[in-house]
């Protein structure tokens, strides 16, 4: 979406994060307030001591007025000080409140929402965008208002000091903000382009570094390059656009305030030589100093306004996040008690995208301390099973209830919490063993997290590593084996105590060693609790008191091992003599 030059209601949104910060907020207008006076007093100070001291002689005056001027240098330098840290102070404020409420909001999105928007970006806009959105105050809003505060108050001086003067500076200045409107403009679209690629470039960048290893198993290198150059070169393109409008503007600006200074001189020059009382050597120059007071801050402007409209684009780009409420979870208002474990799934509807049912009105019981297995082909809808379990995605119609009640009754984290979950593709973070195992939870301690390894098996394993429990996994686990990564998520989930259990395809990439490790693992963690193994491997669910056979999005066959393969041309009986040879079959 195309930003406005000027968007007023944004602003004043972005304006409301100053709330809590008015003290600060008033002390930065304020110290702008006292600085634009002490700046402009300069040049006035410097015309009277030339003209009351300096052409008379008055070395005793003109010793006062060097140390007035002195101290109001002084003070200059103090009101700068503290506007400039004020300013960024507030600015940095400001951001941080902004981005602890982006990221408590992505936190709460469905699924849906992170299966359309691309990681890079969403980096882009919690990192890069919401620091633009800082220099609204530190180098937009607050300069903006210095800038103009200081140029009223030296017309002000140079209109009491020679008025004749000041028309000729005075007329100079439409030509100068006529050429700064231009500027501004071609700016606000090429600002525009800027924030657009580098949100593509740290898209492309996070995917590629993500997937190097597939980048590099199908020898991608060159042609991954080859994109990244594109993408790159469009990048610089936006970017010299800026650099281009601004070496055609500033200087336009120098030539416009040089003339203006050039006829400045010229007409008080020949005043003087008339005789004109009302014209002095002091006046001509404080004037040169007026001048560049006057017209520099109109000549940054149009670079601080900039800066600015930077920062509302960013701004408009994170509150389109903050705003997206369809995809935003909502919870019931029941807290979930620890579950017996009954599950119902009765007639449940599901679409990803809009039309393309992936679960077609299917049914499922469980009983309390069952464990339930669920097979068929990828793409058969088993794992969407577990994403509506945990309330990743809504459901299009039907029920599904826990212990009897709506699944929508209970709040999030409380659901969750009853439900324990070891995927396939375990996610582990660049952090220690321990700290994965424990997610942060300072009520597990560390003796806890000993005894639960020691007794599903595995604490041989974690103390051979180094560091043992302290070693660092570094970033998604890399430096484990995929079975040894299945371990640390079985005792994650059993230190989590939950009532429901669900393996989705947790031994189908391991060895056999780790298979051992992960089935004495899952016998000891699904003791007692309701369980849902959904697997390829066979072996692996052959003593499910309940077995569920899938294909595309339906219950084909239900029973026990033995029972499905009594179904001559059963679908499970396929599956597990593609598996084994039919002299194993019972």
């Amino acid at each position: 979406m195309k930003a406005k030059a000027f968007d007023s209601k944004l602003f004043r949104r972005i304006l409301t994060y100053t709330t809590p910060y008015k003290l600060l907020y008033r002390g930065v207008v304020a110290t702008a307030i006292l600085l634009s006076i002490v700046t402009a007093l300069r040049p006035f100070l410097l015309k009277k001591t030339v003209d009351v001291y300096i052409e008379p002689k008055d070395s005793y005056g003109l010793l006062w007025y060097v140390i007035l001027m002195g101290i109001v240098l002084i003070l200059e330098g103090v009101f700068q000080f503290f506007f400039v840290y004020w300013a960024n102070l507030l600015g940095q404020n400001i951001i941080r409140d902004i981005r602890q409420q982006l990221f408590s909001h992505l936190l709460r999105f469905r699924m849906k929402y992170f299966d359309t928007a691309p990681v890079g970006q969403l980096v882009t806009r919690t990192v890069s965008d919401i620091e633009q959105i800082a220099r609204i105050f530190s180098q937009g809003l607050f300069m903006i208002i210095s800038d103009l505060l200081k140029m009223v108050v030296v017309l002000g001086f140079m209109f009491y000091m020679n008025w004749r003067l000041t028309l000729i500076v005075v007329a100079a200045m439409p030509l100068l903000v006529y050429v700064t409107r231009i500027f501004q403009r071609k700016m606000q679209v090429a600002f525009e382009e800027v924030r657009h690629q580098v949100a593509a470039m740290n898209t492309f960048v996070q995917e590629r570094v993500t997937g190097m290893k597939i980048v590099q198993l199908f020898n991608r290198e060159t042609i991954e390059y080859q994109k990244f150059k594109e993408i790159n070169q469009k990048h610089n393109k936006a970017w010299m656009k800026t650099i281009l409008y601004n070496s055609i503007f500033f200087p336009i600006a120098d030539i416009i305030s040089s003339l203006c200074l050039a006829l400045v001189v010229l007409y008080g020059g020949f005043r003087i030589l008339d005789g004109d009382k009302f014209t002095t050597f002091g006046d001509l120059i404080s004037y040169t100093m007026f001048i560049g007071m006057l017209f520099n801050p109109l000549r940054q402007i149009a670079d601080k306004f900039n800066e600015m409209q930077m920062g509302m684009i960013a701004g408009n780009r994170v509150f389109d996040v903050l705003d997206a409420q369809d995809d935003k979870q909502e919870g019931g208002t029941i807290e979930a008690p620890q579950f017996k474990g009954k599950i119902e799934l009765q007639k449940v509807r599901f679409s990803y995208i809009p039309g393309e049912e992936v679960l077609k009105g299917i049914s499922i019981g469980i009983q309390p301390g069952q464990t339930v297995a669920i097979v068929g082909a990828t793409g058969a809808g088993k794992s969407t099973i577990i994403n509506l379990l945990n309330r990743f995605y809504e459901i299009d119609s039907g029920t599904i209830t826990i212990d009897d009640t709506p699944i929508h009754d209970f709040t999030l984290p409380s659901l969750r919490r009853q439900i324990a979950v070891v995927l396939q593709d375990v996610f582990l973070f660049a952090d220690t063993i321990y700290n994965n195992i424990t997610l942060g939870n300072p009520n597990i301690t560390r003796k806890e997290v000993e005894a639960a390894a020691a007794r599903i098996g595995i604490a041989d394993f974690i103390e051979s590593l180094p560091g043992g429990y302290d070693h660092d996994v570094k970033e998604r686990g890399v430096m484990l084996s995929s079975g040894q990564r299945q371990l640390i998520a079985f005792l994650r989930a059993y230190l989590s105590n939950p009532s429901i259990l669900i393996l989705d395809e947790a031994t189908s990439s391991i060895d056999t060693h780790a298979e051992e490790l992960i089935q004495h693992a899952t016998e000891t963690i699904t003791k007692g609790r309701t369980a849902i193994v959904i697997a390829h491997r066979l072996a692996t669910i052959v003593n499910a008191d309940t077995i569920i056979v899938m294909e595309k999005g339906e219950i084909v066959e239900t029973g026990n091992h033995q029972e499905l393969l009594q179904l001559e041309k059963g679908y499970y009986r396929k599956l597990y003599e593609s598996q084994f040879s039919e002299s194993s079959i019972q």
